[in-house]
This record gives C-alpha cells, sequence and structure tokens, in this order.
C-alpha cells in the first residue's frame, strides 16, 4: 500500500470515528436535555398540585368559615323566632256603626298585635298599645294557632300608648320572656313579630337592628295640636308597619326588649321602627293590672307653655320680667288640689321645681310623672306678677 493510500485510508477512519462521535454527542444531548424536560415538568407540576392543594384546603376553609357564619345567623333568628312567636297574639278592635243616630252591628274596627306576658290561675295577661284597644266596644284576641277568644280590658294609659288585655289561659301555651332594654347596643341584631296589615299575615317577622337608643318622639294626647308629651323610645330598621303596632321587638335570645308602637310614615323616610322599651313597660303593666290605671303624683293644674302665649299677655298678664322667656304658667287651680293647698294660684310661672329647670309643660310633666312619686314633696320657684317666689308642694294621687 502507498503512502496515499494509507493517508486516505487513515481520513476514512477518522472521518467515520468523526460522526460515529457526532452521533453518541448528539445522542447525549439529547437524553440530557429529555432528562432536563421531565425534571422540570415533574418539579411544575408537583409545584401546581402543591398549590392547588393549597387554594383547595384554603377555599375549604373560607366556604366552611362563610358557611358557619351563615348557619349561626340563621340559627339565631330561627331560634329566636321559635321562642317568642307564639306568645305574639292579632287583637280585633270591635266596635258599633252608627247610622242616623241609631245603633247597628258590631263590626270590626281595626287590628294589632300584642304579647302575652303573663299567665296566672285560670287567665292570660296580654301587654298591646293604647291606640290598638282605643275605643273598643269589644276586643277578640286571636293566638298563634288560629283560636279566637273574647278578651277584657283591663286598663290602659294613653301617654304611654300601652294597654293590658285579659283572656281566658286554658288555651294559652307561650308565655313570652322578657330581656333588659337597658342592655341593648346600637348595631345589635333583633327581630320584629306581629301581623301586619291585619290577620292576613299573622305572625309575620321582620329582621333588622338596632338603630338607635333612647330617642324622643314628641306625642299629641288629645289631638289639639300641641304636644303634649316626649315618648322615648328605641329605634329599629326591622320593617313594622300598621297592624304590628302592640307586637314584639325581639332579641337573639327570643327575649322581649320593646312593644312596637310607631312607624314614622313619610314617602322619604324608610326603615325608622319604634318600640317602647320593655323596662318602661313593666312598671305600666304592674299599676294596670293593679290599679286598672297608671297612678302618677298629681300636682291639680292646668298648664300652658310660655313660649306659646303671645308676647302681649305675658307682658301684660302674667308680668313676667323681660329676661324670662321660658317657663309654664298656671291657667287654672283645681280646688283642693295639692297646688292650692301650697297656694299656688292662675296666672303663676313655674320655672324650676326643685333643682330642675322647668322650660316647657313637657319637661313639667317628664319631671313629675318619671321622677317624682305620690307622697312625694316639691319645691317649685315661680313667677307672680314679676316677683319670683317659692312653694312646697306635696303631691297626691289624682281624685276622680
Amino acid at each position: 500500500m502507498g503512502y496515499f493510500d494509507e493517508q486516505e485510508s487513515n481520513q476514512k477512519t477518522r472521518k467515520r470515528g468523526s460522526k460515529i462521535g457526532y452521533f453518541f454527542a448528539a445522542l447525549a444531548g439529547v437524553l440530557i436535555g429529555a432528562l432536563l424536560v421531565l425534571t422540570v415538568v415533574n418539579n411544575n407540576d408537583n409545584g401546581t398540585e402543591t398549590e392547588n392543594a393549597g387554594q383547595s384546603k384554603n377555599n375549604e376553609k373560607s366556604a366552611e368559615h362563610v358557611q358557619d357564619i351563615s348557619i349561626d345567623v340563621t340559627s339565631a333568628v330561627i331560634d329566636a323566632g321559635d321562642k317568642a312567636s307564639d306568645a305574639v297574639v292579632g287583637i280585633t278592635n270591635i266596635q258599633q256603626t252608627n247610622f242616623w243616630g241609631q245603633q247597628g252591628e258590631a263590626a270590626e274596627a281595626g287590628s294589632g298585635s300584642g304579647v302575652v306576658y303573663k299567665k296566672e290561675g285560670d287567665k292570660a295577661y296580654i301587654v298591646t298599645n293604647n291606640h290598638v284597644i282605643e275605643g273598643a266596644n269589644e276586643l277578640e284576641v286571636t293566638l298563634a294557632d288560629g283560636t279566637k277568644l273574647p278578651a277584657k280590658l283591663m286598663g290602659s294609659d294613653p301617654w304611654t300608648d300601652l294597654a293590658v288585655v285579659e283572656v281566658a289561659g286554658a288555651k294559652v301555651q307561650t308565655i313570652a320572656e322578657f330581656g333588659k332594654s337597658t342592655a341593648l347596643k346600637p348595631g345589635e341584631p333583633v327581630i320584629a313579630i306581629g301581623n301586619p296589615l291585619g290577620l292576613q299575615f299573622s305572625g309575620s317577622i321582620t329582621q333588622g337592628i338596632i338603630s338607635g337608643l333612647e330617642r324622643t318622639i314628641e306625642v299629641d294626647i288629645n289631638e289639639d295640636g300641641q304636644v303634649d308629651w316626649n315618648a322615648e323610645v328605641i329605634q329599629t330598621d326591622a320593617a313594622i308597619n300598621p297592624g304590628n303596632s302592640g307586637g314584639a321587638l325581639v332579641n337573639m335570645k327570643g327575649q322581649v326588649i320593646g312593644i312596637n308602637s310607631m312607624k314614622i310614615a313619610e314617602s322619604a323616610v324608610e326603615g325608622i321602627g319604634l318600640s317602647i322599651p320593655i323596662d318602661s313597660v313593666v312598671p305600666i303593666i304592674n299599676d294596670i293590672e293593679k290599679y286598672g290605671e297608671v297612678k302618677r303624683a298629681y300636682m291639680g293644674v292646668s298648664l300652658a307653655s310660655v313660649e306659646e302665649i303671645s308676647q302681649y299677655h305675658q307682658k301684660n298678664t302674667l308680668k313676667l320680667p323681660e329676661n324670662v322667656s321660658s317657663g309654664v304658667a298656671i291657667t287654672s287651680v283645681q280646688p283642693n288640689s295639692p297646688a292650692a293647698k301650697a297656694g299656688l294660684k292662675e296666672f303663676d310661672v313655674i320655672i324650676k321645681m326643685d333643682k330642675e329647670e322647668i322650660k316647657d309643660v313637657v319637661g313639667l310633666r317628664k319631671y313629675l310623672y318619671n321622677d317624682k312619686q305620690i307622697g312625694d314633696s316639691i319645691t317649685i320657684t315661680y313667677y307672680r306678677a314679676g316677683k319670683k317666689e317659692t312653694a312646697a308642694v306635696k303631691l297626691t294621687e289624682e281624685q276622680l
């Protein structure tokens, strides 16, 4: 073999070796690349599975958390309704109709709600609103199961818009539990139970919160256009409609914490319902049960707020000093009354009772009815013909 033949042979051998080397190098590269891809994919898959598992667990926890809250709130409302709703009854006001001066048949004049709060012996006692029973010749109570019972009015109080009726207790099964209205907090959930628009929707339950406490609402008792009283009430956004009057405002323990009384019915106002605090209700119903009325301290005078009297009469009739623009003028004194015995006279102007400044009739009544008891003595500071004087009045029970 010649030199060139040997060289050519070596070159061919090297070429074959190179090709084989290239082949194995490429194969190794492919295998390494495949391994890297598989490793990355596996890692990504594992990470995704781990992430998905974590998200799934978090979602499950979130779902469980939301579900628990929903169940708690719903259960509380249902439990409160179950506990109190059967103690809320319907009250029908039946009055005699008159036509051309002739007495006609008895007919339903209106309806409202009431709360059974006591069962004693063979009687059951129900608290409702004065305006629900006002003017009735007969009263009929409808229990939660539809049973209708004749009812007797025990007494009522227009100042607080409360009344008590009595029924036979044999078929009364549920008695309401009273809570404490002084323990209420704004934002606390409550439900209102009653018969909006009559017995057709009896036992209706609406849900809301305590919107405000110790609200003051002006009340015109005798509908003469003058404010006679300031009622202190609970404000709620639980729906209260005509027919709900006398029904129950109930906390989440199923306890009655208010007697629903009024609703501000204006086109521009929604969600303002008013309820008489149960702590104010209890002494009223106790008096009605015992006396058939509410016993309050009595002075024996007729009154008018100075601010409602013309400047002419303030100066010439009452003879008030120029710096006195508020107070309560006595327009008449009952003979032998506590005021008469203390020497008070017509046209005297009361400006203070004990240490309490008196600016109008509502303020005087509030102090007298809420802060004083029958038998108490009270120091009256007043003006008579422009001169400031004082008198001691011993309060008594009103003699009818």
